[in-house]
């Protein structure tokens, strides 16, 4: 029963996904980012529902409150799609740092694009992380928040948390701006690179802001953070 409901949940994405994507490319040059983001996100509203809907999917958040209303840097463990979805809901405007590959999908990254995230050559990692210094302290600058994965791709769950790259540690310090740890266990319900979806209850845990003016420290300290609370809830 579970793989009919994912195919019609898989059908129901596919069927949107261009639909929304055109919306956001033909607003555009109308709209700013950070009320075409708004616009996507009901189209991620849409999906996260419909997959509670139909896959049983649902989701429980803690700690929602301790994201503030200024620009901040949203520090996540990465487990698969479902979180890269949800993140976008939490801050307007907001910049992901995504790899370059995802702005060539026909629709979809073209609407990417319009969204203004920081894109990333994987291959180039010194470049890449001078990259994100720099355009995110720009975007930080001009009153956006940031949306990193530290470990870089997605891991499974019971394989606990990769490293950690410093990138995160480096922005805070750099520009004086909090970082807000999250951590959840998405990964053990839509489940990376696997066809079917698991009924169940994805646990978000938003922690306190997190500051301080050394970058090894800061990333330690959001490590620790999510690693404590990856334990309790994977």
């Amino acid at each position: 029963m579970q793989t009919i409901l994912s195919f019609l949940f898989n059908i129901l994405l596919y069927l949107t996904v261009i639909p929304a994507s055109l919306v956001v490319i033909l607003l555009f040059p109308i709209l700013n980012t950070k009320s075409l983001q708004k616009i996507a996100s009901m189209w991620v509203f849409f999906i996260l529902n419909a997959l509670k809907v139909i896959c049983g999917v649902n989701w429980n958040i803690s700690g929602i409150n301790n994201i503030p209303n200024k620009p901040c840097i949203l520090v996540s463990n990465h487990q698969g799609a479902w979180e890269s979805f949800f993140l976008q809901t939490l801050c307007f405007p907001s910049s992901s740092i995504i790899k370059k590959e995802l702005l060539f999908i026909p629709f979809f990254g073209w609407a990417l694009a319009c969204l203004k995230p920081i894109h990333l050559t994987r291959s180039k990692k010194i470049t890449s992380l001078k990259k994100v210094i720099k355009d995110g302290s720009k975007k930080l600058k001009n009153g956006s928040s940031i949306i990193i994965f530290p470990e870089g791709t997605r891991a499974r769950p019971h394989k606990g948390l990769k490293s950690f790259s410093k990138s995160c540690g480096i922005l805070a310090a750099k520009n004086n701006i909090p970082i807000i740890p999250i951590c959840h266990n998405s990964g053990l319900y839509w489940r990376n690179r696997k066809f079917n979806k698991v009924r169940g209850c994805v646990q978000v845990r938003i922690g306190k802001p997190i500051t301080g003016n050394n970058p090894k420290n800061l990333t330690n300290d959001v490590y620790n953070w999510i690693n404590s609370n990856f334990k309790e809830i994977n």
